[in-house]
């Protein structure tokens, strides 16, 4: 009991002097190694009439003696600067994956969001479109009014997508320094999974903007027949002016 106090005073004072000065590490793995080898010396030679059933086992003291020494071995790698470096490393690769991950789910709603208000307005554009002339102008106003609630949503939502879209690159780039961190701290391991999640994120981000970029292109188709619905309906309207004054000029004659 006494060797075992006299080990674990010299492995306090031994530690104590690491954290005041971190060049004296190989002096504590030798004050370690010394604690190690008169620990064994002591359990050796410990006086005592012992029961002949409670014979101490060689190899149990020899497993203490170990386990004790792997302990303190322990204490000074976690003291280390590189340990400690590398722990940093790990936390920042996980609040970076956070960071990352919250800013893909926000850019990725966004984006779907617009998509759906396109495709909400190109519908009521082309109802719109396909009956003018046989509605009412109670029911021509209703559809125009669809028609500019959900550009305006359109607007908003893409707005919101610039706005997530710039977080989103910064969290991209934080990850990326902090894989590149945690791989030349030593920390492997957080620095493959870190990566493995941008390229996921990147994955999911490139599927929600194909889906918005189709939404574009029908609009943008939806605005081309706009135009020619248009100037055909005002076509039809001038021709129907033109024959309603020739009519009245021959009934006036």
């Amino acid at each position: 009991m006494q060797a075992v106090r006299q080990c674990s005073a010299c492995a306090r004072r031994a530690a104590g002097g690491l954290q005041h000065n971190q060049t004296d590490a190989s002096a504590l793995r030798g004050r370690v190694a010394a604690c190690i080898r008169y620990l064994s010396s002591s359990e050796r030679l410990r006086p005592g009439v012992q029961k002949s059933g409670d014979q101490t086992n060689p190899a149990h003291t020899s497993l203490a003696s170990l386990s004790l020494g792997h302990g303190l071995w322990q204490q000074v790698e976690d003291l280390s600067h590189n340990s400690l470096i590398r722990r940093a490393a790990s936390a920042l690769t996980d609040s970076s994956s956070t960071f990352l991950s919250q800013a893909t789910l926000a850019l990725t709603d966004a984006l779907t969001d617009y998509s759906k208000a396109v495709h909400s307005r190109i519908a009521f554009q082309r109802k719109y479109l396909s009956s003018l002339g046989k509605m009412s102008p109670a029911e021509e106003e209703s559809l125009q009014q669809a028609v500019r609630d959900w550009r305006a949503e359109a607007a908003e939502r893409l707005n919101e997508c610039k706005r997530f879209e710039s977080t989103w690159i910064n969290a991209v780039n934080l990850s990326k320094m902090a894989a590149e961190a945690a791989y030349a701290s030593g920390a492997h391991q957080a620095s493959i999974l870190v990566r493995t999640n941008i390229q996921v994120a990147q994955s999911q981000v490139e599927e929600a903007q194909k889906l918005s970029a189709e939404a574009d292109k029908k609009l943008a188709e939806t605005k081309v027949d706009e135009i020619q619905r248009m100037a055909e309906y005002t076509a039809f309207l001038e021709g129907s002016d033109e024959h309603e004054v020739q009519e009245a000029y021959l009934r006036e004659d």
